[in-house]
């Protein structure tokens, strides 16, 4: 396996420290508009890796707006998989240059989504991903395979979704996204300020988009944003915190695959940061449509938007200035296999102070990086392998989950709850006591 990763922000630099501690890649090209951020990856497995792996990593740089861009670097260092780890408004050009080198394709966030112009809080128009679900038999007519959504949510949240339903359940009833966190970024004088731990372009389409639903007597729909709000009580000492509905790719792949009644993502975003992305909705400051401003070299146009961006924190610099643990999981609730009602939260819970200490990276970047890592290694062995467009939870989830605990380190958590109430914890922590030996195989 070749690989071509896209993008070495501060997911493709976990990624390439993370694929730095295995060996199932011939070699890894880490190529990013700035080359500087991409050989700065490339030195740091120099300095921390033998000589053997450090010569599988190589720099190069690479404007991926142009799919053209794409496919040459991809033919020049005959890849195999290209790897996207930019953000989601690259996904077409990047999708389509790798179609166009030959190349397998992988991405964590999917295409973006078009709301409906004149029912948007109800009706869906282009969902995330539909765009590159279009394309799927143009990959299988070349025997390519386009892995889509695969990170942390979407990625381990698909998966869950899939070894619950093949081991844990006779009959789903609801396969429901539950995302939260106690993660707090402070400034140098130690107040708390708003800083997004991922980019600020995804976390505006995402939260002010309207919320994607499905249910099986109505198909896909639409509400408005931060609807249904619920307490829910993450495990792993984060406790409980109040989500509300949030656009995510989940609900557009699951119902193509797997069987449930209804599919919802819900976040767990926290007032404070609901307040603020409503005043940039309020002020305009969300909008990708340039605006002509005021500037020493004259009047330039810029989208308010990228102001926004620029102005805040690069949520790859947040490692040194942020506490807590962020939680990624799928509760599913519907009939066990014995026929009684079950709910049952299957999570994987990463801590800041963890992935800072062994990885330079804060716990959303890291927990978002491990799952293409782990994917790529199954389909360089061939334990998942297909064509087309397809996700994470089309294939067997137990060879990632075991792979997951048992080689990357990173147990996993699987929490049965009362289903007459299942945002309450229930049970204790079954893979708490594993959790410092499991990590200790990943430390350096």
């Amino acid at each position: 396996m070749r690989i071509l990763l896209v993008g070495a922000g501060g997911v493709g630099d976990a990624i390439v420290k993370i694929a730095a501690n295995r060996n199932f890649y011939e070699q890894i090209v880490v190529s990013d508009y700035d080359l500087s951020r991409a050989e700065k990856s490339v030195a740091w497995v120099r300095a921390n890796r033998d000589a053997t792996v450090a010569a599988k990593f190589v720099a190069d740089s690479v404007d991926a707006s142009n799919p053209a861009n794409v496919a040459e670097l991809a033919r020049k260092h005959n890849v195999t998989h290209v790897m996207n780890a930019v953000e989601p408004k690259f996904v077409q050009s990047i999708f389509e240059g790798a179609l166009q080198a030959g190349a397998n394709y992988m991405d964590m966030a999917m295409s973006l989504s078009h709301p409906h112009p004149t029912d948007p809080f109800h009706t869906p128009a282009e969902k995330l991903g539909d765009w590159q679900y279009d394309r799927s038999q143009v990959f299988q007519e070349k025997g390519l395979l386009a892995l889509i959504g695969t990170g942390a949510e979407p990625g381990i949240s698909n998966i869950f979704a899939r070894y619950a339903q093949d081991h844990l359940f006779a009959e789903v009833d609801e396969i429901k996204i539950m995302d939260g966190g106690n993660l707090v970024v402070r400034n140098d004088a130690g107040e708390e300020i708003f800083a997004p731990s991922f980019s600020i372009w995804t976390v505006i389409e995402e939260c002010l988009n309207p919320p994607l639903l499905w249910e099986k007597d109505k198909g896909w729909f639409t509400t408005p944003p931060f609807s249904e709000p619920e307490v829910f009580e993450f495990p792993g000492g984060i406790g409980p915190v109040e989500c509300v509905n949030v656009e995510h790719e989940e609900v557009n792949m699951l119902p193509r695959t797997l069987k449930a009644n209804r599919v919802a993502f819900k976040y767990g975003l926290g007032a404070d940061f609901i307040n603020v992305l409503q005043t940039l909705h309020a002020l305009g400051l969300d909008s990708v449509n340039p605006v002509s401003v005021r500037s020493k070299d004259g009047r330039v146009s810029v989208a308010p938007r990228d102001v926004v961006a620029a102005v805040l924190p690069d949520p790859a610099s947040l490692a040194d200035r942020m506490t807590g643990k962020t939680c990624a999981g799928t509760l599913v609730t519907g009939k066990g296999k014995d026929g009684s009602p079950r709910a049952t939260y299957l999570y994987h819970v990463c801590d800041t102070e963890w992935t800072n200490a062994n990885y330079g990276s804060q716990a959303v970047v890291w927990q978002t990086a491990l799952v293409p890592a782990i994917s790529l290694e199954l389909l360089a062995t061939g334990i998942w392998s297909g064509s087309g467009v397809m996700g994470p939870e089309e294939f067997d989830a137990k060879p990632f989950l075991d792979l997951l605990q048992d080689e990357y380190g990173q147990p996993w958590g699987m929490d049965d709850r009362d289903p007459n109430n299942p945002g309450k914890l229930s049970t204790t922590d079954s893979n708490s006591r594993r959790l410092t030996k499991g990590r200790r195989l990943l430390e350096f």
